[in-house]
């Protein structure tokens, strides 16, 4: 790969050419972690712009070289377009474009998945078209951007309080297209941001010319096609545009990239042409199909009688043509909405990106999800997935260990710990009795023959680490999908039957469904827990029958799993239990994959339902937990993350464990009879689990004087908790304990952290707010700093002893 004047940047990614960086690679916890520094050399540039990132900071792009200075722009008058080669340029600097465009050649496929989407969040445009000039190839970004989720509120809509939640892909919507011919006057790209935005809301959703080395001659990502999108959030005073619409813009000139010229006109509704006075070569005002004549727009600086003479010749209508002449700005810009809106109207044209990718196979272009792992891990994840036509019913055939056995084993596991119901018997009685109904709910479970699925899904798990990852991947959208078509409509009933005054006539209904919702909720941990049953039962078993367990490899699968950066369910959300033999056999399995290098730290997070927990995580350090509208998270998730070596010596440990739960308080459990025990029970245990610092996270508080402010509140919390404490210390006879900081270390001037709101305006347009970024980033820091002066134990003797115990 080439870079800018042979730069040391290039030395950086090199290397990563052929061996991709990975998403473990970048979430990895380093040095660098707990710093916020600018680049001192070109050389850094990538690693930052990859950092900032996945912490959703919209100032991603806007980074430069600290030690290098650029020279002045030159004081032109008129505007060059951002395509356009630059002035001169001292080599101190690089495109962000070229950046980006390297950083997503030199990725893997997970890591570009996850840049996009971060991308996205943002309001940043992505690559739908990448070049790689050194192969002379393009690729189509369709598994990059599976990922994307939009929800928003298209005026067509007949329900005012509704919402569309789609895949980004999947969406049949206009495709507008913008390109270049020759040098043009008018910057394309900060036309095309000024058409996207409010004016009070003005968006750099793509990168021009006058952002930070913007004006930098681009010298690997000319021909790179980005896509953004622009979704109505139902108020036609704030809305641009009533209904969903696509954007394509083509970096460089279109007499140098003719096949993505021609991609372009193929898949497009219309096509704006901004062009130079001269119009150089008049065979690109001619189009792949004399059809497509009527969606191409020519938008120039001014008329004139070449232009005119040229456009009759070629017999192309004055509708055609766009001048922006003397107007400024603003007036263009309504011009031009009016024009696009028109022609969206017209033509009737409509595609999706799964179906750019017939015409890009046609056009000889990659699409990077026929990748022949890819493509095997989709045939499997579909075999499992396509034959869900009834969740409930898919559920109770394919995975029988669950359900109401699971839930009478959690009720006599916790029975065993608890002995509530001893009575008259003596302890040792009750004990011997709770194990004989358990054995016989395990002989239950073990009859019962592995299902199909569970076979083909086991298998899948067991094929080599990258086809296993895309399989998860596939297998996590495809169910998440088949959720949201579900899940949302039983959130609404549950939502009119929790109305404050009827839910007392309606407990049991509300009951119902909060079981439908829990049974129409379906994702790849369902099958986990059905591996771990599968074991469970199979290790019973063999204990009292002498017989060798056939599935003894399963633990190690899950444990592989964990090490590459996928969740793990600690805690069975539907029956409220813990795994113990399944998981003791994973941590155990972990412990000699990793062995020596076994330490650990625990990052917990508490807090009620919908309160921004599972976003805050993800944000900070890049996990994966789900936060999709479309399903009911329940239980707590686990993660790994790695330490680099050289920072192991001063955080004492190996690896970060980050645990995710569900809400305390949440809508479905708050009507039902056991709602505070579950919510104690849950935090009991996270809270045990981790090193015993506090940090109390106040979202949604952006005000410079909160500190100041909820003094008075900090100090009634803590006496709330002072009297829980003193509650629960003489229940367990533990009189020391009279204060909160008895049990756990919470430091009342620095233990408290104020974040702003996720999001910068009003979605689905809305930007990550800078704020919500940089906050969760000073937090990171001072959890990183926090763990410095602490001691950890190892996976095995510290996490598996602490789920014994809670």
């Amino acid at each position: 790969m080439h870079w800018a004047n042979d730069k040391p940047v290039e030395g950086v990614l090199t290397k990563y050419y052929d061996k991709k960086i990975t998403l473990s690679d970048v979430l990895q916890i380093g040095k660098d972690s707990i710093k916020d520094e600018d680049a001192q050399t070109l050389s850094d540039l990538p690693w930052l712009i990859l950092k900032r990132i996945m912490m959703l900071k919209t100032t991603a792009r806007s980074v430069k070289c600290s030690s290098q200075h650029r020279a002045d722009a030159d004081d032109s008058d008129w505007e060059e377009d951002d395509d356009q080669e630059s002035h001169e340029s001292d080599g101190a600097q690089v495109n962000p474009l070229d950046i980006f465009t390297a950083l997503f050649l030199c990725s893997d496929s997970f890591l570009q998945q996850e840049m996009i989407l971060k991308l996205s969040m943002c309001q940043f445009a992505v690559p739908l078209l990448l070049p790689n000039s050194d192969k002379n190839q393009i690729t189509l970004m369709l598994w990059a951007m599976r990922g994307i989720v939009q929800q928003y509120r298209p005026h067509s809509l007949t329900d005012a309080s509704g919402f569309v939640e789609e895949i980004i892909i999947l969406l049949d919507l206009p495709l507008v297209s913008f390109v270049r011919l020759g040098r043009c006057n008018i910057s394309k790209s900060h036309i095309l941001n000024k058409l996207l935005s409010k004016s009070q809301q003005s968006t750099d959703i793509f990168i021009h010319h006058n952002v930070d080395c913007g004006d930098v001659p681009k010298t690997i990502a000319n021909g790179l096609v980005e896509i953004s999108w622009y979704f109505p959030c139902g108020n036609k005073n704030s809305d641009v545009f009533p209904e969903p619409v696509a954007i394509a813009n083509l970096r460089g000139d279109i007499q140098n990239f003719e096949k993505q010229y021609s991609f372009l006109c193929k898949t497009s509704t219309a096509v704006f042409v901004f062009f130079e006075n001269k119009l150089p070569d008049t065979r690109y005002i001619s189009v792949p199909s004399e059809d497509l004549k009527h969606q191409l727009f020519w938008v120039g600086d001014s008329s004139n009688k070449y232009i005119r003479n040229t456009a009759e010749k070629l017999n192309l209508k004055r509708h055609n043509f766009l001048f922006k002449t003397k107007q400024n700005d603003a007036d263009f810009v309504n011009k031009f909405r009016i024009k696009m809106q028109d022609a969206i109207q017209k033509n009737i044209h409509r595609v999706s990106i799964v179906r750019m990718a017939e015409t890009a196979r046609e056009l000889g272009i990659i699409v990077d999800e026929d990748a022949e792992e890819c493509q095997k891990a989709k045939a499997r994840a579909d075999e499992i997935t396509s034959k869900i036509t009834d969740t409930q019913q898919f559920k109770k055939k394919e995975m029988p260990l669950q359900g109401e056995i699971l839930k009478m084993l959690a009720k006599l596991q916790k029975e065993e710990c608890r002995m509530k119901k001893v009575g008259d018997q003596s302890i040792e009685t009750y004990k011997d009795h709770i194990q004989t109904e358990k054995l016989k709910l395990r002989k239950q479970q073990h009859k019962k023959d592995m299902s199909a699925t569970m076979n083909s899904f086991i298998q899948a798990m067991s094929c080599p680490r990258v086809e296993r990852a895309y399989f998860l991947k596939w297998m996590r959208m495809n169910l998440e999908n088949l959720s949201r078509k579900v899940i949302p409509n039983l959130r609404k009933q549950y939502k009119e039957k929790c109305s404050v005054n009827v839910v007392l006539e309606h407990k049991q209904d509300i009951a119902d469904l909060d079981r439908k919702i829990s049974n129409s909720s379906l994702g790849s941990e369902h099958f986990i827990r059905e591996m771990g049953q599968l074991y469970e039962a199979a290790v019973s078993h063999s204990k009292h029958e002498k017989s060798q367990n056939q599935l003894e490899h399963l633990p190690q699968l899950c444990a592989e799993l964990l090490l590459d950066g996928f969740p793990l369910e600690l805690i069975d959300g539907d029956a409220s239990s813990i795994p113990v033999e399944w998981l003791t056999s994973v941590f155990s399995e972990l412990n000699t994959l990793v062995k020596p290098n076994n330490k650990i730290v625990v990052v917990t997070v508490l807090g009620v339902q919908s309160s921004g927990k599972s976003t805050m995580l993800n944000t900070m350090f890049g996990v994966q937990f789900a936060v999709s509208n479309g399903r009911c998270t329940r239980g707590a998730f686990i993660q790994l993350i790695k330490v680099t070596d050289d920072f192991k010596p001063e955080l004492n440990c190996d690896y970060l464990l980050i645990i995710d739960t569900e809400g305390l308080k949440s809508l479905e459990l708050a009507t039902l009879d056991n709602s505070h025990e579950h919510d104690n029970e849950l935090a009991t245990l996270v809270v045990g689990l981790s090193d015993r610092k506090c940090l109390f996270v106040h979202q949604n508080v952006g005000n410079v004087s909160a500190h100041d402010s909820n003094i008075r509140d900090l100090q009634f919390l803590l006496k709330q908790l002072n009297e829980m404490t003193q509650a629960a210390a003489k229940m367990e006879n533990k009189l020391e304990l009279q204060k909160f900081t008895d049990v756990m270390e919470y430091d009342t001037e620095n233990g408290d952290h104020y974040i702003p709101g996720l999001w910068h305006g009003n979605p689905p347009m809305a930007q990550v707010s800078t704020g919500y970024s940089e906050s969760v980033y000073a937090l990171k820091r001072h959890i990183i700093e926090t763990f410095k002066c602490y001691k950890s134990g190892s996976i095995l003797q510290g996490l598996l002893e602490d789920c014994r115990k809670n």
